[in-house]
């Protein structure tokens, strides 16, 4: 796994226009490398709002849109639709303002399916290998670039502290009893996210600052889950300066304006 670095940005609107900007350079690199590339998007307001900046800006016009995979690193377990859905915020965000694949957009599956948490699961987890090459070396795709939030108590996707869900192997799974509602939802485990070729972890907000000291330090990814988000080639801890406080001097940064 790669070693965190960190970029450190004025404040969360400056944050989310940096990342939105990041993207579109990583996406249209692999493009012309690749042909296709893949990206795993998150929720949470700087989530959103980066994806609301790729839509806000001629530049999204660089990537072609329908040759990207898009996935998601976890849902709510809430019908399709749903405001409280990842899904249904991308959507109203940026892909409903780009001429993406609708086979290439994979959504993790709600109870309106008819499927349980765990049918649910199941289901992604068989999408993913699906997905997956044989250079990949494992059942889930080899992500260009998996984006997660980041909470006050260091969970990311839907893995809290301490929950079950952190021991398990298996690439996706069902979430019960989450401490933050809906307590029930779908995530990839960190073995999936260590699957990434880079993950970037975005945060913002003096809250989110102890976090992000214990996810940089040697912290134990069980009660530090951010500790475990890491990728293959390259990991990004992309913050604002609030979010970024205690971060100790030794651990160095790259800061921008």
């Amino acid at each position: 796994m790669s070693v965190p670095s960190v970029v450190v940005h004025r404040d969360a609107d400056v944050l989310a226009k940096a990342v939105a900007a990041r993207i579109i350079t990583r996406l249209v690199d692999v493009q012309s490398a690749k042909g296709s590339a893949s990206i795993v998007l998150t929720g949470g307001t700087v989530g959103i709002a980066t994806l609301a900046a790729i839509a806000a800006t001629p530049a999204r016009d660089a990537v072609d849109w329908r040759r990207l995979d898009i996935w998601w690193g976890d849902e709510r377990f809430l019908p399709s639709g749903d405001k409280e859905r990842n899904e249904t915020g991308a959507r109203e965000a940026l892909l409903d303002h780009v001429d993406v694949s609708p086979e290439r957009v994979h959504v993790m599956l709600g109870p309106d399916s008819g499927l349980t948490a765990e049918e649910s699961a199941e289901s992604y987890a068989a999408e993913l290998r699906r997905a997956a090459r044989p250079e990949d070396h494992g059942p889930v795709p080899g992500f260009d670039v998996m984006l997660l939030g980041m909470g006050p108590d260091s969970h990311v996707a839907s893995l809290f502290p301490g929950m079950p869900a952190l021991y398990d192997t298996r690439a996706v799974v069902a979430v019960h009893g989450a401490p933050k509602p809906p307590p029930t939802r779908i995530s990839l485990t960190l073995p999936a996210i260590q699957s990434s070729r880079e993950v970037w972890v975005v945060a913002a907000g003096e809250e989110k600052s102890g976090a992000v000291r214990l996810a940089l330090s040697e912290s134990g990814h069980v009660q530090v889950p951010a500790s475990g988000a890491r990728g293959r080639a390259r990991t990004l801890f992309l913050l604002d300066r609030a979010a970024a406080s205690k971060i100790p001097p030794e651990l160095g940064r790259i800061s921008s304006p």
